[in-house]
């Protein structure tokens, strides 16, 4: 794996298919590498990265291909299990996948023999965004174009249904908060429900659309972030409805919105895929100006490790990876 500095990516894999969307495995897996999946146009590629910013012993960064899983159609958004564990006898890899069909699949591997898909129907129009049950991983929560956020069991049976007033584009669940569900629709409306009385119980508002993406921040369960028209918005929700701080940063239109994983203060945005690149930005609160700025050939997707302060695009046969300070 090579540094890359001409597109300033700390590092770059190569892939066999264009990269529509990464995902880190957010959850400890039980091994020391991180676990990464990616989808493309018929696949999803499960690896692991291990960077030199946790092991002297590595130089740059070393990437392995674990299973190339069949999907047969294009991949739109990856989440991972907390169940998946690498330590385990034998390991267990378990993922959702939301697809340009409208329907969910849910995979199960041990690696080895053992190689299971199960598919979700219900939602009648495109899936934005899906998301296990962080503590448990015995649900998965999915929002659609079709104005609905559905919640279903591992057997693909619906739990709950919350009718949305447009398309929902980000559904998060929170450890510390595993009985609430935010969900962010296009309309610029953030709503918290509660998932036992199946009510909303909060509701934030951009006031500008359209809001592309939302995310709770992990490091301090108050704070949601999104982006919406050009903006990035910021919201402590015990303080008010309305963002407490918001920025112009993509000329064109904001695409998403991710919170990094090891510092409530540090996130990152990307633009519209533009004609030849995609603009990724990290910005930090204490920070009038982004602090990185990367471009990646026509990205797509956006996650951050587990534990580094390090994020991921995918892009034309390739995923870009950037270090950032804390």
């Amino acid at each position: 794996m090579k540094q890359d500095s001409t597109r300033n990516t700390s590092y770059t894999v190569d892939c066999e298919d264009y990269v529509h969307v990464v995902k880190f495995n957010p959850f400890d897996s039980g091994d020391s590498c991180s676990l990464i999946a990616y989808g493309g146009n018929n696949y999803v590629v499960v690896g692991t990265c291990r960077f030199q910013e946790e092991d002297a012993e590595v130089e740059g960064m070393q990437y392995k291909t674990l299973r190339t899983f069949h999907h047969g159609i294009r991949v739109d958004a990856i989440a991972w299990s907390p169940e998946t564990r690498l330590d385990a006898i034998p390991p267990l890899i378990r993922f959702c996948t939301a697809a340009s069909d409208r329907k969910l699949r849910l995979f199960t591997s041990d690696l080895q023999d053992k190689n299971e898909f199960k598919t979700f129907d219900g939602h009648s129009d495109y899936i934005n965004d899906l998301v296990f049950a962080p503590n448990e991983g015995q649900e998965i929560a999915s929002v659609s174009d079709d104005h609905t956020c559905r919640v279903w069991d591992l057997e693909g049976n619906e739990k709950a249904h919350f009718v949305l007033r447009s398309p929902g584009m980000s559904v998060c669940w929170h450890p510390e908060e595993v009985f609430k569900l935010m969900v962010a629709e296009k309309n610029g409306t953030i709503r918290l429900y509660d998932l036992i009385t199946q009510q909303a119980i909060l509701s934030l508002e951009c006031e500008q659309t359209p809001l592309m993406s939302a995310d709770w921040c992990l490091k301090n369960s108050l704070k949601i972030g999104a982006v919406a028209g050009s903006d990035w918005l910021i919201w402590d929700i015990t303080r008010s409805s309305y963002p407490q701080d918001k920025r112009p940063v993509h000329v064109d239109r904001a695409r998403l919105f991710r919170w990094s994983r090891v510092n409530e203060n540090l996130f990152a945005t990307t633009g519209y895929p533009g004609k030849t690149t995609t603009q990724l930005l990290v910005h930090h609160l204490g920070h009038p100006q982004p602090i990185l700025t990367g471009t990646a050939a026509v990205g797509s997707g956006l996650t951050w490790h587990r534990t580094l302060p390090l994020c991921a695009v995918g892009g034309d046969h390739k995923i870009f990876f950037w270090v950032t300070e804390m």
